[in-house]
């Protein structure tokens, strides 16, 4: 086939990308579209680009080099890209090109004003737009402007800004090509840009329209602030006039420059009310074409709207599917899990299948509607007050809802016969026995599952496995288990509000519940310190573990693309770029038994191993790599404990944190007895804590039981890959970790898969790390977080939920993945969320911050256990706290102070 330089926009459509780049491809679809006027004009190929980059070998040599520099070395990148657009630049364009384009101007007219654009092919996709990464020219006249203009458009995919975007995206320098789209130049009264959703709140059904005067580089720029309107129903909501000083025109021998508005209309709107409900119109027919919100660049000129550029909105987070048009409220399951990470599909539909109620996918996280409970004042209050001990946050953000009016149904309440939720106390005795009882009972069915899938593959274990999902919701639905969680919970807040009513005393359940029996989250922390025990005593095992933790960092930053040596990043990517058996240093355990003290070293890891093994960070998804499968996870915290820590120490930590609690407990029973009624005001009190020192602890092991079994589970599935990947019908058994339950189930029976639908979701997984995910989405697609309302924290503090009580200065430690972790005695975690598997991490700090969490998520739950001040829910913690710096944090009454 004969390469094809130039094409007009008419004969493109969005199967062309390759040829035309996204802008091109977006534009020739736009001007198929009834009633979307596009300027006239052409596109030169990619073809051409290739042609001209290989006139230039020495190109090559530079993009090797290029590919090599790490992403935050600047000073390399912008010497090295310099290099390579001046190349390009300095290439002579080939005769045979410079005809066809300059034909092409002919049709335009030889001399009229154009605009070149840069179209590259990993631009305006929906997972990344490039918005801005390449070069734009505006006013350009003549045949020699417009070559000249094409090739620095061609260069313009090698400026400092697009080559980094590309690093951070993970996308190919050699991957990506540059086509140039010309057209007629337009010289409008107004121009701007249109937002079919809301890009702040995500609403899908509110339009923004910024509108200035002249050419839209004004607004891009940022000379001028926009006028800014809110479209609803076809109606402007809301408008914000803007004082327009300066607006870009073009010249009339090329080029653009910036000018005065006159003083009498600089005030004036840039659109009248129609105009910007006609411009929304159009908007609307847009999005309709494209199936997803856009982000569209217009100009108005003799009253007539021209679209210059439309490309999707990729920061808006995607909205659950329903199958009907009634509007939805979607509470986020991972900020209740702590897990707020994208899960693969294998993960999502896997907690689906085990979850004790229905739940929605978007964006690679779980919601749950609660819109009908919602609706009903029962079930409403029930539901809020339980959220709201949690995660004040997520109740503000569904009082915000409830406050616009009509948005949630108004449902009379169900009929009677259920207990409210959050009622009262259920009528369980208090007795250590019950707990007991109920770990056993979750030890015999982990055993029996363990016992009764040996002799499953195929088909048949898929079929297993869902009658094995029910017993697993059996035995997290128990009646009894709920009751003690309830019970513990409740004790606590009893403990709280009568001690804060009687004594004055904020969150005294915080002490009295130190060194709780039956927690086996702090348990498994304490172990560790056990671990460090059997390692300490001998330097060659020492040695050579920091070497298996110097090697597994170098290998996880080369497999992330990220050469500093950490490539701190929360969201398991890192761990799931190269198979198991090729990750370095995993085989160590076998190493280290030849070492002097290495059996003992590494017995003593094995016997961790076979008790903490099957958890990980983000352990909800199934498909994190487990601790037994990345064991290399556990060596920072082992030699962290190995430095910070003396022999015995766990049995010291636990034994003082019981008497801390024990004499607590003498104090507060003490002065109860010298008030009025004090009598039964300490029987009653006495009878509390108890009740919450025989109960809290078990608030951790149902989350154990079931990630228990998900290993159980786990080891299965991955058998089922392995077969498949023997059998030539996966690439690679992580492959399947982008397949629903469902379809791996289907793909083992017909030993078939749609290797097409592993990359689309490979790249939607990509995409949805980005995205951010919010703790209530409305059906509209707005995002709400909620805020505390609070007005007595400090000028300058953040703000958070009080979980932990006490106060303590110290250095702030941001860590974002466990293995990472660099702490000494005194530091203060501060990190996005924290589950089970962080809590080896708690033995050795001093306090905690994190961005997500409530009362009695388990972040909160250890902190309290071990005694250490901790605020969570605190927005962006990460971002606003710097590795290093001073913090003061005020576990009692909920903020954090930054002192340096």
């Amino acid at each position: 086939m004969t390469e094809r330089y130039v094409w007009d926009l008419k004969e493109i459509d969005e199967t062309q990308v390759a040829v035309v780049g996204g802008k091109a491809a977006h534009l020739g679809v736009l001007s198929r579209i009834d009633g979307i006027r596009v300027p006239a004009g052409f596109c030169v190929t990619t073809d051409a680009f290739r042609r001209v980059m290989a006139a230039a070998p020495a190109l090559d040599e530079r993009l090797d080099l290029l590919s090599r520099v790490a992403p935050d070395d600047r000073e390399a990148i912008r010497t090295l890209s310099a290099q390579i657009r001046r190349t390009i630049e300095e290439i002579a364009v080939p005769d045979d090109l410079v005809a066809a384009i300059t034909r092409a101007l002919a049709r335009l007219g030889e001399q009229a004003a154009c605009a070149v654009r840069s179209s590259a092919t990993a631009e305006d996709l929906p997972t990344a737009s490039f918005a801005g990464q390449q070069d734009t020219y505006l006013n350009v006249v003549g045949p020699t402007a417009v070559l000249q203009h094409v090739s620095r458009c061609w260069a313009s995919l090698f400026t400092e800004r697009a080559v980094t975007y590309r690093r951070r995206n993970g996308i190919d320098h050699r991957t990506v090509h540059m086509a140039v789209v010309v057209q007629q130049m337009v010289f409008p009264q107004a121009s701007g840009i249109l937002f079919t959703a809301d890009p702040v709140t995500g609403n899908r059904k509110v339009a923004t329209v910024d509108a200035g005067f002249g050419l839209g580089e004004a607004l891009v720029s940022g000379l001028v602030n926009p006028d800014v309107f809110k479209v609803r129903d076809g109606e402007v909501v809301a408008k914000e006039i803007a004082a327009k000083e300066r607006a870009v025109q073009a010249l009339a021998d090329g080029g653009t420059r910036e000018v005065a508005v006159e003083a009498q209309r600089q005030e004036e709107p840039a659109l009248t009310d129609a105009q910007v409900v006609r411009l929304v119109q159009l908007g609307r027919r847009i999005e309709a074409h494209f199936g997803r919100p856009q982000d569209i660049e217009w100009c108005l000129a003799d009253d007539g709207f021209q679209i210059v550029q439309s490309r999707p909105v990729t920061t808006l987070f995607p909205v659950p599917e329903a199958d009907d048009a009634e509007n939805h409220v979607y509470v986020s399951v991972g900020h209740q899990q702590m897990m707020t990470d994208a899960m693969k599909p294998l993960g999502l539909s896997t907690w689906q299948l085990t979850a004790m109620a229905p739940m929605h996918t978007a964006g690679g996280r779980l919601f749950v509607d609660v819109t009908r409970r919602l609706a009903s004042p029962g079930s409403r209050a029930g539901l809020l007050d339980l959220i709201g001990k949690g995660d004040p946050l997520t109740r503000d953000a569904l009082e915000t809802v409830l406050d616009r009016d009509g948005f949630v149904p108004s449902l009379p309440d169900p009929a009677p016969g259920k207990p409210p939720v959050g009622g009262a106390p259920a009528p369980i005795a208090t007795d250590p026995a019950v707990v007991t009882e109920l770990i056993e009972r979750s030890q015999a069915s982990v055993a029996a599952l363990e016992r009764d899938i040996r002799s499953k593959t195929g088909p048949a274990l898929f079929d297993f496995l869902l009658e094995a999902f029910e017993e697993h919701k059996r035995v997290l639905g128990d009646p009894v288990s709920m009751q003690v969680i309830m019970a513990g919970m409740e004790a606590t807040w009893w403990l709280n509000d009568k001690l804060y009513e009687w004594l004055g005393e904020k969150n005294v359940a915080d002490t009295l519940t130190l060194s709780a029996p039956d927690n086996i989250t702090s348990e498994m922390g304490l172990a560790l310190l056990d671990v460090a025990d059997a390692i300490r005593p001998y330097p060659e095992v020492v040695t050579f573990l920091q070497g298996v933790q110097e090697g597994g960092t170098r290998d996880e930053a080369v497999r992330s693309g990220d050469t500093r040596g950490g490539g701190a990043r929360h969201d398991g990517v890192r761990h799931e770029g190269a198979r198991h058996e090729d990750v370095c240093h995993e085989g160590f355990l076998d190493e280290l038994a030849k070492l002097t003290g290495g059996p003992e070293a590494r017995d003593a890891i094995e016997d961790y191993l076979d008790r903490y093994g099957m958890r990980c960070v983000g352990e909800i998804d199934i498909t994190r790599p487990r601790w037994r499968e990345r064991p290399t996870t556990l060596v920072p915290v082992i030699l962290d404990n190995v430095r910070n820590f003396e022999p015995g120490a766990a049995e010291r930590r636990f034994e003082e944190g019981r008497q801390k609690a024990l004499k607590k407990e003498q104090d507060v029973l003490s002065r109860l007895r010298a008030l009025p009624d004090g009598d039964r005001k300490a029987d009653e009190t006495k009878r509390m804590i108890d009740r919450v020192r025989t109960f809290i602890g078990y608030r951790e092991y149902p989350k154990y039981g079931i990630i228990s079994r998900y290993f159980v589970y786990k080891q299965a599935l991955v058998g089922e890959a392995e077969r498949l990947v023997r059998a030539g019908v996966l690439a690679e058994r992580e492959d399947v970790f982008y397949l629903t339950f469902q379809e791996f189930h289907e793909a083992v029976r017909s030993h078939q898969v749609d290797d097409q639908l592993i990359r689309e979701r490979k790249e939607a997984f990509r995409s949805y790390q980005a995205l951010t995910p919010p703790r209530v989405l409305t059906s509209d697609g707005e995002a709400v977080n909620g805020s505390y309302r609070r007005d007595d924290v400090p000028a300058g503090a953040l703000t958070g939920l009080p979980v932990s009580a006490g106060t303590v200065e110290g250095r702030a430690r941001v860590v974002l993945d466990m293995a990472d972790a660099d702490l000494e005695a005194g530091d203060i975690l501060v990190t996005a969320f924290t589950d089970p598997s962080w809590s080896p991490l708690f033995v050795g700090i001093a306090g905690l911050v994190t961005e997500v969490g409530g009362l009695m998520t388990h972040g909160a739950v250890i902190a309290r256990e071990y005694g250490l001040p901790a605020v969570v829910g605190v927005a962006q913690a990460t971002r606003l706290i710097r590795d290093g710096q001073r913090i003061r944090v005020h576990g009692t009454d909920g903020y954090v102070e930054i002192l340096s």
